[in-house]
């Protein structure tokens, strides 16, 4: 591939991972020590509060931050996960991105859900039926809680299953820090922004990592050129937060979905593929040949 400001990326192929299962992890969405924080209000706090919507890139969050929020940035800057804020990388209706400096002078990316979030009934379209979050009813603060612990679990999931995804690294609340894929400078770009000089190698990579997901118990259930960035030679994906379990009772139609979007792109490339055929590779349980069998053919 090639884009403006690169040359052809050679995409690096995937390791080889043991992967997790479709078994599901608990997730637990009652109050947190963020909550506990904030209605102590103590000086500390307050202090910090105060100097963070005091800046810059918070100043027009006012009215969507409330004190909870604030109380899981004080949390995750006391745990070491955030040292400083940087600018917002992106701005949206559910969500904003900010870059950070992590442990270890490392950039983070930090994302605040928005409590109030505008899309909260397309939340819970993904989140009812998934066996982790059960009861959660028409509280829209525990369905913005339970997204995003969803999206922590669900890159955890993903990384376990050895696909190249953001790296988690803290939750708390509705405050999700994971790896900053490329600089805020010099972004890494999404794959429907590039030229595809090798469409066959890409568009195998994309085929493993969503069988890797589908064997993991994970169907993305929004995967297309959009969700998939560029960077250092790795293909990346991103967005996992409306991911579902392969228990979901959407989950066969959001695989298709995503089947169909990841073909269209391809046979626009090139590629002699179809939505359907995907789909049956991809939840094809016969086992693969290990890497060690396929060598000696």
């Amino acid at each position: 591939m090639s884009g403006e400001a690169s040359d052809d990326p050679e995409f690096l192929a995937p390791d080889v991972v043991d992967v997790p299962g479709d078994e599901w992890e608990e997730i637990d969405v009652s109050d947190t020590e963020a909550d506990r924080i904030a209605r102590k209000r103590d000086r500390e706090f307050s202090q910090f509060r105060t100097r963070l919507k005091d800046a810059d890139q918070f100043k027009v969050e006012q009215s969507v931050f409330d004190d909870a929020t604030f109380a899981a940035i004080y949390k995750l800057v006391q745990d070491g996960h955030i040292n400083a804020f940087g600018g917002p990388i992106s701005t949206g209706k559910e969500a904003n991105v900010y870059e950070a400096r992590g442990t270890e002078k490392t950039d983070v990316a930090v994302k605040i859900y928005r409590i109030n979030a505008s899309n909260f009934q397309q939340m819970r379209g993904y989140l009812e039926g998934d066996p982790r979050f059960e009861g959660l009813g028409q509280d829209k603060k525990a369905v913005t809680l339970a997204w995003t612990q969803k999206e922590y679990a669900n890159l955890h999931r993903a990384a376990m299953a050895g696909v190249r995804v953001p790296t988690p690294i803290a939750v708390e609340r509705n405050v999700l820090v994971m790896e900053l894929v490329g600089l805020v400078e010099s972004r890494a770009r999404r794959l429907a922004e590039v030229t595809v000089e090798n469409p066959t190698t890409a568009f195998d990579v994309v085929e493993e990592y969503m069988k890797r997901l589908y064997a993991a118990g994970l169907v993305h259930g929004d995967l297309s050129e959009y969700n998939m960035i560029i960077h250092d030679g790795e293909l990346v994906v991103i967005d996992l937060g409306q991911a579902v379990t392969v228990h979901h009772p959407n989950s066969t139609e959001f695989l298709q979905r995503d089947c169909e979007n990841v073909s269209a792109f391809f046979a626009r490339q090139g590629i002699s593929t179809t939505g359907e055929e995907l789909y049956e590779r991809v939840t094809d349980r016969t086992p693969a040949l290990s890497r060690e069998s396929a060598d000696e053919l």
